[in-house]
């Protein structure tokens, strides 16, 4: 059977010794069902800032622009949606340029992006000029194919 001492200088701490039949019988206690996490929406239609898909977005120097510029798009009954919204992500991307080192982190990837975009459609037309000088044949088309996919 389990027993206690109290240790410590004034004897506030409490260790407890636990035998080995004391852990063969199985817990009484009943811990709680998690807490559904919420998503971006909230049930009630609001936004949940604290949403990890936004990244910190709603925080930082550019939280509140971004939070006006969300919002408006989020509400947004106009056709195509969030058209009303033009001025506030104007603002929003005229505070998030002052901040470069925070938020130009994306825009490097999506430069990245791009010129090896560029990069694939040299290499395709590169591919279609190749397979034209050969003459089009297809043993050969294949073998180049699998050079260029290497």
């Amino acid at each position: 059977m389990s027993h206690c001492r109290k240790l410590g200088p004034n004897k506030k701490d409490i260790v407890i010794f636990a035998t080995k039949e004391d852990h063969q019988v199985p817990s009484k206690v009943k811990l709680p069902e998690p807490d559904a996490q919420p998503g971006l929406i909230l049930p009630n239609g609001d936004i949940n800032w604290n949403c990890p898909c936004l990244g910190g977005m709603a925080t930082g120097p550019c939280g509140v622009e971004f939070r006006n510029a969300f919002s408006c798009f989020h509400y947004s009954e106009a056709e195509p949606k969030g058209s009303d919204c033009y001025e506030l992500f104007k603002t929003m991307q005229s505070c998030m340029q002052k901040y470069p080192t925070l938020y130009n982190k994306d825009l490097a990837d999506d430069d990245e992006l791009s010129s090896m975009d560029q990069a694939s459609k040299e290499s395709s037309n590169d591919s279609e000029q190749v397979q034209q000088e050969v003459g089009g044949s297809s043993l050969q088309k294949n073998k180049f194919n699998k050079i260029v996919s290497l």
